[in-house]
């Protein structure tokens, strides 16, 4: 019998991805998406088989009706208090009013369980959330995936393309991970339709230092790449609360002293996995960064600009 599987989400970029993953595993697919969601979106999402159900989303009754008989509720939802905590609330109780056995919330970050509180608004806002997770009965399971590696040419200042600097504040041998958000999507589907998780699953594509990512552009551009270090931890510390003060920016997802936030995480070395769920599922092809960024570049025949997307 095939499984029915909810998402929550289903009309964004990661949760495309987890939808397309779990029809192609052979679930059975339903979408709960907002009264003012793009009809657009929705038909797209009907034309790859998934049933779409165009619901009041803060009506707990609601959604839970189109939750019955199914074995996972995925949440892939994005924003900030009003989505992650209010939201995503309402969904999860919906689950389990309607009996839904297991629920994955949208966590997709680094490993916030060893960060202090206070530091980082948006993985707060996910630890905020999962306070309430554990005083319910429903098996939840989070899934902790680093840095996406997607952001490596987009919206991560990590690699200075232009200049041909790596950034890094601190340690230059300290361990980042990263995962393409099509391998988080593939994972995440295989869990959904898995009978029996833990409460944390953790993976990572690949796992580079600074200094590893001076060696692959410098091998992979054929030019000289080197660190760019405007200081340690501490400065950067000095740096979020000054650019915090001067540009709050309290209603954007992803204000410039987010990023740094996240970045100051990943160089302090507190999220690193001390172990790794990758061999679970034995049908992923894990993607390196090395492979991304040949794939990312615009000419087949040169490796020399991966700042096209």
């Amino acid at each position: 019998m095939r499984k029915i599987i909810v998402v929550a989400g289903a009309t964004g970029n990661l949760g495309g991805k987890i939808v397309t993953a779990l029809l192609d595993k052979g679930a059975e697919v339903r979408a709960i998406v907002r009264l003012e969601t793009d009809l657009k979106k929705i038909k797209d999402l009907e034309k790859k088989g998934v049933n779409v159900f165009q619901v009041n989303t803060s009506n707990i009754s609601e959604v839970s009706k189109h939750c019955i008989g199914a074995h996972c509720l995925v949440s892939a939802l994005a924003g900030l208090r009003k989505t992650i905590i209010d939201a995503q609330r309402v969904f999860l109780d919906a689950a389990i009013e309607a009996n839904v056995s297991r629920f994955i919330p949208s966590d997709y970050s680094s490993d916030f369980t060893n960060l202090k509180e206070g530091q980082n608004r948006n993985l707060d806002l996910r630890r905020e959330f999962h306070r309430y997770l554990e005083t319910t009965p429903i098996k939840a399971t989070t899934i902790f995936n680093g840095p996406f590696m997607d952001l490596l040419t987009t919206d991560m200042p990590l690699i200075m393309f232009k200049q041909k600097r790596i950034l890094c504040w601190g340690n230059p041998n300290q361990i980042i991970e990263f995962t393409t958000t099509n391998n988080v999507a593939e994972f995440t589907a295989e869990a959904a339709i898995d009978n029996k998780t833990p409460r944390f699953l953790r993976i990572a594509g690949d796992r580079l230092s600074c200094n590893d990512f001076v060696k692959l552009l410098t091998e992979l551009t054929n030019e000289k790449y080197k660190l760019f270090r405007p200081g340690g931890i501490r400065l950067l510390n000095a740096v979020i609360t000054l650019t915090r003060f001067i540009s709050p920016s309290k209603d954007e997802l992803y204000p410039a002293w987010q990023g740094m936030q996240y970045m100051r995480d990943m160089m302090e070395g507190r999220i690193i996995f001390q172990k790794y769920d990758n061999d679970r599922y034995s049908n992923i092809r894990w993607t390196s960064v090395k492979d991304f960024l040949i794939k990312k570049t615009t000419n087949r025949n040169s490796t020399s600009n991966f700042c096209e997307t």
